[in-house]
């Protein structure tokens, strides 16, 4: 027989958990609407366009002063008909995105570049549209070879603080991401292409 300590301990667990995995807002994935390589002297960029949109738990979390991490990557792999495909190249770029509620401004961080925003929608706009960033050197794509190109964004939930991340475990609403876009590359990649 359960003693009433325990029975109220074992309701209280149930109780969180029933409150962890409560439905809320869904969270949205983020669509990868367009991604293409580009050349340029000093080596091939990838321009991309994602299309994501916070979910209200995120949003309140966010003004509540919680950074949120985002994660953009890129994979290039050489197709191979007689042994495992090639991995040619990986980048990742994490992008920090804040509020400060004294300037009440947004923020975005990668790397060593900060940008300030008056609005979230603002910020997100940025946020969503990568443009110059190195992903491989300029010689790394051989003539008349093919490749595959894949990328995506997506929340890093390691990266929440500690409370947060139990509730990402329970919580669709405070996952956030895309599936990989997928697309062929065939070299060279010319430069006249940087000028579309």
């Amino acid at each position: 027989m359960i003693g009433a300590a325990a029975l109220r301990r074992t309701l209280t667990w149930l109780a969180l958990a029933l409150a962890l995995c409560a439905p809320g807002a869904t969270a949205d994935e983020i669509e990868t609407r367009d991604a293409r390589l580009v050349a340029a002297e000093d080596g091939i960029f990838l321009h991309a366009d994602f299309e994501l949109e916070l979910t209200s738990r995120l949003e309140d979390a966010l003004a509540k002063g919680v950074p949120l991490y985002f994660v953009t990557e890129f994979e290039l792999v050489r197709p191979r008909w007689y042994w495992l495909d090639e991995r040619v190249a990986t980048a990742t770029r994490s992008t920090r995105l804040s509020f400060h509620a004294l300037t009440r401004t947004y923020r975005l961080t990668t790397g060593a570049l900060h940008q300030s925003f008056a609005t979230l929608d603002e910020a997100l706009r940025v946020l969503s549209t990568v443009r110059g960033w190195q992903v491989l050197a300029k010689d790394a794509i051989k003539p008349d070879t093919s490749y595959v190109a894949y990328t995506r964004m997506r929340l890093d939930t390691a990266q929440l603080p500690k409370p947060f991340q139990v509730s990402a475990l329970a919580n669709r609403d405070w996952t956030l991401g895309a599936q990989w876009k997928k697309w062929t590359v065939n070299g060279p990649i010319e430069q006249a292409e940087a000028e579309r």
